[in-house]
């Protein structure tokens, strides 16, 4: 789903109007907050507005085919003339940066410099916030020639960082750094290879909360493995005496995975959980430490199957991919090839429409600055939903927020900004990812827009 997504979004620069993003300010609407409507399995992204609120039951779903596999690519356009984005009461938008080239990842260093992943472009950019981190008063290049760069990390934190690290499709590397710093240091040094091929191409990273381990996120080779060859049962049992639980072989070898290598170790990176198609975020938990995967799930099985998620990842766990989804559930074109996977699968913590293609979370961190959001945001995440290409009636193009309680997930996700579709053909916006400033403002990035906007709260 987002291999394809993202290259559609990159369309989006022939037909998107910079000039008048450039000039615009959004205008906001504030549409009173409506009450938990959204059934399982159901989306009508006409509804969608701030307050919204959607939990997904699996026990509602509805069975694989209930409707045809959809080809529905959105049509990107210029912002229209009447579009508005609409936030909650309170919040205010503003465009913090344009003139990108499909900006993605955003990494904010110590000093307010935002770092940016501009992705097809192969890309980092820096950008020099205004006094009052209401805009982007520079640009400059930190790196450029680099192989399809998307996650990014300051090691050992962003306040006294030594290094940034960056993931392309193939490899990860690190260059030494130092608060302030536009160009590296010195030359990349190698930190992982990575398996490269078709499919997803987006590579995340994230350390582990105790700096001794870096996560990295590799995506699968297909939809459904449907290359893969076909294992007899001794043969099955001798591949899973040696490798993770649901590890996958042939060119999905090591993908549809998380990995991990110790910070400083030179060995290769190992399976750290398996079966997530396309983990296309990592993220630490500030108040608990744990790691949790944002990814999109496989194709073609109807409007609402199968729903998108993010999830808390556990060491040595399972997730499904290709064989089975939420749990239990067989996906009935590999009917019966792993009998012995039943069962051991992990549900998801949070389930999403199916097809929103979810592409980042950020967990909102109190910050008192002039700009930090309410109280009630503190320790909630935000998701920014790319948006559907394999679903009949369009979902997903906006931002939703996570509700958590006490450090947990509580399943329900509400929308918070919303307006970037147009009617059912065509949409003049697709959200990448998230980062919060340190006054509490959160920045949202836009691939087809090619820019970046800042949404504050009005004290």
């Amino acid at each position: 789903m987002t291999g394809r997504s993202a290259r559609l979004g990159r369309l989006a620069v022939v037909v998107v109007a910079l000039a008048a993003i450039a000039a615009m300010r959004v205008a906001l609407m504030a549409p009173p907050a409506r009450a938990a409507d959204s059934p399982a399995g159901q989306a009508d992204w006409t509804r969608d507005a701030p307050g919204r609120t959607h939990r997904i039951d699996i026990a509602a779903l509805p069975a694989p085919y209930a409707t045809p596999g959809a080809g529905n690519p959105p049509q990107v356009i210029a912002r229209p003339a009447n579009a508005t984005l609409s936030l909650p009461p309170g919040f205010k938008l503003d465009v913090f940066a344009t003139q990108l080239s499909g900006p993605r990842r955003m990494l904010v260093a110590a000093n307010g410099d935002v770092f940016v992943s501009e992705m097809d472009h192969g890309r980092i950019s820096v950008l020099h916030p205004t006094a009052d981190n209401v805009r982007a008063a520079a640009r400059e290049s930190y790196l450029a020639g680099l192989n399809q760069p998307f996650g990014l990390a300051f090691y050992p934190n962003a306040e006294h960082p030594r290094w940034l690290y960056v993931a392309e499709i193939d490899r990860v590397t690190r260059y030494a750094y130092r608060t302030g710093d536009v160009k590296p240091r010195a030359a990349a040094e190698p930190v992982a290879r990575l398996p490269v091929g078709p499919g997803h191409r987006v590579r995340d990273i994230a350390f582990s909360a105790d700096g001794k381990y870096l996560f990295i996120s590799v995506g699968s080779a297909s939809n459904i493995a449907e290359s893969m060859s076909k294992k007899s049962a001794a043969a099955l049992e001798q591949w899973q005496a040696h490798h993770a639980l649901g590890a996958a072989w042939d060119q999905e070898t090591d993908r549809a995975d998380v990995l991990e290598v110790g910070v400083d170790s030179s060995a290769p990176p190992t399976v750290y959980a398996t079966g997530l198609r396309n983990c296309v975020s990592l993220t630490i938990q500030p108040a608990t430490g744990q790691l949790w995967c944002t990814s999109n799930e496989r194709d073609m099985l109807g409007d609402d199957l199968v729903p998108d998620y993010s999830t808390r990842v556990r060491p040595g766990g399972f997730y499904g991919w290709p064989w089975y989804y939420l749990g239990a559930n067989e996906d009935p074109r590999l009917k019966g090839e792993r009998p012995d996977l039943r069962g051991k699968a992990i549900v998801p913590d949070v389930l999403y429409q199916a097809h929103s293609a979810p592409l980042s979370l950020t967990f909102y961190r109190p910050s008192g600055g002039k700009s930090a959001f309410p109280a009630q945001y503190d320790g909630d995440a935000f998701v920014a939903f790319h948006g559907s290409w394999n679903r009949s009636s369009r979902t997903g193009y906006k931002l939703v927020r996570v509700l958590m309680r006490d450090g947990a997930p509580t399943g329900e996700y509400v929308d918070f900004l919303t307006g970037f579709i147009a009617d059912q053909q065509h949409v003049w916006g697709r959200p990448v990812a998230t980062a919060e400033l340190a006054d509490g403002s959160l920045l949202l990035s836009d691939d087809a827009g090619d820019c970046i906007y800042r949404i504050s709260y009005a004290h």
